[in-house]
């Protein structure tokens, strides 16, 4: 089995468990005693832990010398603790739960990407884009399906598939190539991340970028349904989003390397301006069908853009660090957004979304003002 081949197992595997989770916990847990406002305060809890666990398992990983073996842990852990929302009842119990799970949780996708560009640039190398997105084809299929599974047997079930999802994660993190201890020997730990140059400018960016997001995950669907479209509608622009994604990531490596890293970014920004600023105006189908297609230059080119900075300025000891690290950085950024979100639709409505567009202004601007290169 090649490279390419277990890294796509291993984000399949976690993009799944991905696909069920963020659809089907929150009716789980309602549909163990959770009030609204409990379940609130259950998500936001784990959501905050996630920006200080995630950065420690990138640091530990990289002081290990050995991110496979913490990505194996950290994923068996999470599945465990996944299927104990099968068992637990009551608020504490699955406040305990989503804690656990989002300790062990955090740092797992970012340790994949970590070790996937390492793996990337030595040879034979292969082509990162392509391997992750076998990640966003399965987190769709894993959706579908389990809309399907739980739709038979039950909230409760959606419990048992996280788990088993997480536990193939673990399985397809041992087929990963072992750590050789190359790169090892020059400054680590967060203070070194933050001195690599244009390490801080990538996370100001990449923050801004996909925090951009924020009111159209929080509010695009209440604000679509609002418009008169069906659920069913609504889904399918959801996935006909992702499947852009995934065209970019499976096939869009020529068009990456004819723009580069300036121009990916600029593209996301544009992209970003033209879509959230044309969402606060209009909710006609053909009209959003067009926009969802930006979701691969609004998230998709922003993504390969950090990862080819990643790749080309971050020694493979800063490697889990550094990923990490941007990683908190876009979930701090995206968690405020979320929050401010909520008053914001309820006084400005599909307003919202032009302040998403402003956002995305700001990053054309921060690339325009200076190089990328700089810290």
């Amino acid at each position: 089995m090649n490279p390419a081949t277990r890294f796509a197992l291993i984000f399949a595997a976690q993009f799944a468990a991905f696909g069920v989770m963020m659809p089907f916990l929150p009716p789980l847990l309602l549909a163990r005693g959770l009030t609204p406002a409990d379940l609130g305060t259950v998500l936001a809890a784990g959501s905050a832990l996630k920006l200080l666990a995630g950065p420690a398992g990138g640091r530990l990983a990289d002081r290990l010398g050995d991110p496979r073996l913490v990505l194996i842990c950290c994923t068996g852990a999470a599945a465990l603790c996944a299927a104990g929302f099968g068992l637990a009842g009551g608020f504490w119990a699955l406040l305990l739960v989503n804690l656990a799970l989002a300790v062990a949780l955090a740092p797992t996708t970012a340790l994949a990407d970590a070790m996937a560009l390492r793996a990337a640039r030595e040879p034979p190398g292969f082509d990162y884009g392509r391997a992750r997105a076998a990640g966003s084809a399965s987190y769709i299929l894993a959706a579908v399906l389990a809309g399907a599974l739980v739709g038979v047997l039950g909230a409760g079930s959606a419990a048992w598939l996280i788990a088993g999802m997480l536990g193939l994660g673990a399985a397809a993190a041992f087929l990963l190539p072992r750590a050789d201890g190359r790169g090892k020997g020059g400054a680590s730990g967060f203070r070194a991340a933050f001195a690599l140059p244009g390490f801080k400018r990538l996370m100001l960016l990449a923050a801004l970028m996909q925090g951009s997001h924020a009111a159209y995950y929080a509010f695009g669907s209440i604000h679509w349904q609002a418009a008169g479209l069906s659920a069913g509608v609504i889904g399918l622009l959801w996935g006909w989003g992702v499947v852009a994604e995934v065209a970019l990531f499976a096939w869009g490596r020529r068009f990456a390397d004819w723009l580069g890293v300036r121009g990916l970014i600029l593209a996301a920004a544009g992209a970003g301006l033209v879509r959230w600023s044309a969402m606060a105006m209009t909710s006609d189908l053909m009209a959003l069908i067009l926009l969802q297609s930006l979701h691969a230059l609004t998230f998709g080119a922003m993504h390969l853009a950090a990862i080819r900075l990643i790749q080309a300025n971050v020694p493979a000891h800063l490697g889990a660090t550094a990923q990490t690290l941007l990683g908190a950085a876009v979930g701090a950024m995206t968690t405020l957004l979320t929050l401010a979100c909520g008053p914001g639709y309820a006084a400005f409505g599909a307003g919202i979304f032009a302040a998403m567009a402003g956002l995305c202004a700001v990053v054309l601007v921060v690339v325009a003002a200076g190089s990328l290169s700089r810290r």
